[in-house]
C-alpha cells in the first residue's frame, strides 16, 4: 500500500494528513458515515458529507467540529485532492476518493447497489486502487428489492389484526429504510387513509425526525412513548432496535408477533437463534453479485477487501476475475448495521 496505508489509528493517508473512519482519535477524521464503527468521538477535526450533519451531531455531540461538504465537491488536503461520493448505504453515506499525481484511491466505506427512497444511490467511481467491504461476500446472499421485502413486511402485519406486530430492525438507516418503502406501497397508502401511524421505540424515533428534517418521506410515526399506558397496540406495527427485544419494555405489549429485518435472515436457522417469529431478508450491505459487479465497474487495477468475509471475497476476485485483490485486516469487523 502507498496512498493509504494502516496505522494503529486506523486507514492514513500521509500526503493528506488525515486518517478515514479511524478507530482512535486523531487530529483530522474523514467520516464515510454515522454508524459507531465508522464514526468515533475524540477527534480533534472533522470532515463528512453535509447531509450527514445531523446524525453525526447526535452521535459525535452539538460542539464537535464538524465540516460538511457536498457529493463530489473537492477538497485540496495537504498534496492530495479528496472528494465524498455517494455509497447508498444510509443517509450521507459516502465512499472517498483520494487523488495524488500518481494515482487514485476509493475508499467505499459500507455500500449497497439496490434503491433506496431514504439515501442516494451509489456512484460508480472509476480509480486505480478500490478498498472494498465484504460483509455478506458469500455467493449465498442475493438480496431482493427494498419494495418486495416491504410488501412481505405489509403481508405479515396485515395478517394478524389482534396483536401488536413488532419488527426489529437496526436504529440507523434499517428503520428509516422500513419506513420510507412502506410509504411508497399502494395497498400501505390506500389502507392507510385514515393516518394510522406506525409506532417506533424513542432511539428509532429521534434519528427518524432527522430523516424527515432532511426531507425524505417516510410512513408516518409516533413514538410508543407517547400513547397512554393502557393503549393496547392491538393490529398496528411497532418498529424498535435490537437492543429492545426481551427488555422491560416489551412488557407494554400483550402477546405479540415478532420479526427481525436483517441481511443475516438469508442464513437457515439465525431467526431461531436470535428469538424471532419471523424474518425479512433487508439488508444495507451489497449482496454477492452487487460486490463483484461493482469491483469490475471501478477497473481498478488493485483491489484491498475488508470487513467480513475478505478472504474469501479476495480469492474470488484473484482467481475467478484475475483481478489483483487481497484481504485488508482493520478494525471494521462484526457491525451491528446488517
Amino acid at each position: 500500500m502507498s496512498l493509504i496505508s494502516v496505522q494503529a489509528q486506523g486507514l492514513y493517508c500521509e500526503k493528506g494528513g488525515f486518517y478515514i473512519d479511524p478507530w482512535r482519535p486523531v487530529e483530522r477524521a474523514l467520516i464515510t458515515h454515522a454508524h459507531s464503527d465508522h464514526a468515533r468521538s475524540g477527534s480533534q477535526q472533522y470532515f463528512a458529507t453535509h447531509i450527514s450533519e445531523g446524525i453525526l451531531r447526535k452521535r459525535l455531540g452539538d460542539r464537535t467540529n464538524l465540516q460538511g461538504v457536498e457529493y463530489g465537491e473537492k477538497l485540496k488536503l495537504g498534496d492530495v485532492w479528496v472528494s465524498f461520493h455517494s455509497a447508498g448505504h444510509v443517509l450521507g453515506s459516502a465512499q472517498l476518493r483520494v487523488e495524488s499525481k500518481e494515482e487514485v484511491w476509493v475508499i467505499s466505506g459500507d455500500y449497497k447497489r439496490c434503491a433506496d427512497p431514504t439515501c442516494d444511490p451509489f456512484e460508480v467511481v472509476p480509480c486505480d486502487t478500490f478498498i472494498t467491504e465484504a460483509t455478506f461476500g458469500l455467493p449465498i446472499y442475493h438480496w431482493q428489492t427494498g419494495a418486495e421485502v416491504a410488501q412481505q413486511i405489509y403481508d405479515w402485519w396485515q395478517g394478524d389484526s389482534d396483536r401488536p406486530s413488532i419488527l426489529f430492525c437496526y436504529a440507523f438507516g434499517k428503520a428509516q429504510r422500513v419506513l420510507g418503502e412502506l410509504q411508497r406501497l399502494s395497498n400501505f397508502q390506500t389502507d392507510s387513509g385514515d393516518n394510522r401511524p406506525i409506532y417506533v421505540h424513542g432511539a428509532i424515533h429521534a434519528l427518524t425526525e432527522i430523516y424527515r428534517e432532511v426531507g425524505v418521506e417516510m410512513a408516518p410515526t409516533t413514538p410508543v412513548s407517547a400513547m397512554p399506558r393502557d393503549y393496547r397496540f392491538k393490529g398496528d406495527l411497532i418498529l424498535a432496535p435490537p437492543s429492545a427485544h426481551r427488555s422491560a419494555w416489551m412488557k407494554r405489549f400483550q402477546h405479540p408477533q415478532t420479526a427481525f429485518a436483517s441481511g443475516w435472515m438469508a442464513v437457515r436457522g439465525a431467526r431461531r437463534r436470535r428469538g424471532y417469529e419471523r424474518g425479512f431478508v433487508l439488508s444495507d450491505h451489497a449482496d454477492w453479485p452487487s460486490l463483484i459487479a461493482t469491483v469490475q465497474q471501478t477497473e481498478a487495477k488493485t483491489v484491498y477487501v475488508t470487513h467480513g468475509q475478505s478472504d474469501i471475497l479476495s480469492r474470488y476476485l484473484s482467481e475467478t476475475c484475475q483481478i489483483n485483490a487481497q484481504p485488508l485486516r482493520t478494525l471494521f469487523e462484526g457491525e451491528g448495521d446488517i
